[in-house]
């Protein structure tokens, strides 16, 4: 999705050359799993992190295009709508100080930014859900002049026959509306951590992924509100859920097979398993043709990049050619600072490299129904969720952080020889914010329960705390 379009419109026979293309890039990925084709430098970590652009009244700002010629930085992209952007960092491998890199890149990038929107007369904010952002303000003359976005919301509208989407969120309180576009999605932003794997672990690092995801969207939950509507702990996950409601062939938007979801299941004997049910279960949105060799995988990376798992598998290709697999783990919301995105991708770095050296794989000890619950029950209750895990007891989310799966991040990073410092400095604020049960949402509610419904104050204390750089648990109301 990141590649821009000539045209919004489409044939029958740009169709049919299309789905000629995937079946054709389909069967050569078959291949290449066959044939253990895939990069063996594994243990590599990255993010992706989305931002809003707001005004002096906490308001979204639609000033994305000005913004983005300003920086004329390659690493910050243009998103779904005119007030959204994306930040990229160099990828590191998983060892020594890799994380204070990482979080010296994010800052630098960041720092960036907020002095080129200040520059503007405009701020910038990481949060999972903006407070103060409107009905009015998602709406198609906000979206990214960008062909691609224009053509993907026709797709959606289409493959729906013109129905509108039905937006209807139960949480503490009931949220029922109806949106004739895409725009909702630009309301969900979030912090996307990639791992790259070897293909020896790639099946059970995507099962990991799926297991893992309950107790990271409990301890990094920062999306309580929405219109002002106090609903989920991290209400990104219904609203994203919904807001791209189109299933696969034949209509089949609530089916177990959704463009948007969870997953169908865990993967068994290799991640090709997620591409074949692309092409299998899934019709074109896009029929955008390249004029590039099979061997590149245009068609086939653009079709996943249009089915949106929670955890997305990724072909993608080393810089000398050499294809490789990422797991992109989407359930981690932007913010509340720098340090805190940083802390929830060390806090699962550290799980996942634990949990792939296990004799036993986790997803024979923990059915993918319950890892499904767990995560639906987490992105709802936050911390104070009960969530089943590996040895089948119950526990209270915050607990089974603290308890269990802390000690085994630790592990984790030593397994991945992580500098001891940075290990200690990272998990720390887990640790932390687990204790004092206080992550974004938390933090939110708080400040609500104390000042009530006052949304551009929340957003302005928010952003102060932010701009202070403390992570969430050390925050004041």
């Amino acid at each position: 999705m990141g590649q821009e379009i000539e045209s919004t419109r489409f044939t029958a026979a740009d169709r049919a050359e299309y789905d000629r293309r995937l079946q054709a890039e389909t069967r050569l990925l078959q291949v290449w799993f066959e044939e253990q084709r895939f990069s063996r430098r594994d243990r590599v970590g990255g993010f992706e992190l989305e931002a809003w652009l707001i005004d002096e009244q906490a308001r979204p700002a639609p000033c994305k295009e000005v913004f983005l010629q300003r920086m004329n930085n390659p690493l910050v992209v243009p998103e779904l709508a005119l007030f959204n952007v994306e930040l990229n960092g160099a990828p590191q491998v998983l060892s020594g100080r890799a994380f204070s890199l990482l979080q010296e890149d994010l800052s630098r990038t960041w720092a960036t930014c907020q002095q080129t929107a200040a520059d503007m007369g405009l701020r910038l904010l990481m949060t999972g859900i903006l407070p103060t952002v409107s009905e009015a303000e998602l709406v198609e003359g906000n979206m990214s002049q960008l062909r691609r976005y224009r053509a993907l919301n026709q797709q959606v509208l289409a493959q729906r026959q013109g129905h509108p989407l039905h937006l209807d969120i139960q949480g503490v309180d009931h949220l029922s509306s109806v949106h004739d576009d895409v725009m909702l999605e630009a309301a969900t932003t979030s912090f996307q951590i990639h791992y790259k794997v070897a293909q020896k672990q790639a099946a059970r690092a995507y099962n990991l992924a799926q297991i893992l995801s309950a107790p990271m969207v409990a301890v990094s939950a920062n999306s309580p509100y929405l219109f002002g509507n106090d609903l989920w702990d991290e209400t990104r996950i219904p609203l994203f859920e919904q807001l791209v409601e189109v299933g696969g062939f034949a209509g089949a938007a609530h089916g177990p097979v959704r463009r948007v979801s969870f997953g169908s299941g865990y993967v068994h004997a290799s991640l090709f398993e997620c591409f074949a049910e692309n092409r299998d279960h899934f019709p074109v949105l896009l029929p955008i043709l390249f004029d590039e060799p099979a061997e590149h995988m245009a068609h086939l990376r653009l079709h996943n990049g249009t089915i949106w798992r929670w955890n997305r598998p990724l072909i993608d290709f080393d810089s000398d050619g050499t294809p490789h697999i990422r797991i992109e783990h989407r359930v981690v919301p932007s913010g509340p600072t720098v340090i805190d995105g940083l802390a929830n991708a060390v806090f699962y770095f550290g799980l996942m490299a634990f949990l792939l050296e296990r004799d036993t794989p986790p997803e024979l000890q923990l059915p993918f129904s319950v890892a499904r619950d767990n995560f639906y029950h987490a992105a709802q209750q936050g911390p104070d969720a009960q969530l089943q895990w590996l040895d089948g007891r119950k526990a209270n989310a915050a607990q089974l952080i603290e308890n269990t799966l802390l000690p085994m991040a630790q592990a984790g990073l030593e397994n991945l020889t992580i500098d001891a410092d940075d290990s200690r400095r990272f998990l720390d604020i887990i640790r932390r914010r687990v204790q004092n049960r206080c992550n974004g949402a938390a933090w939110q509610r708080a400040w609500v329960s104390k000042f009530g419904p006052d949304w551009v104050g929340l957003t302005e204390r928010y952003y102060d705390n932010q701009q202070s750089g403390m992570p969430v648990h050390d925050w004041t109301l």
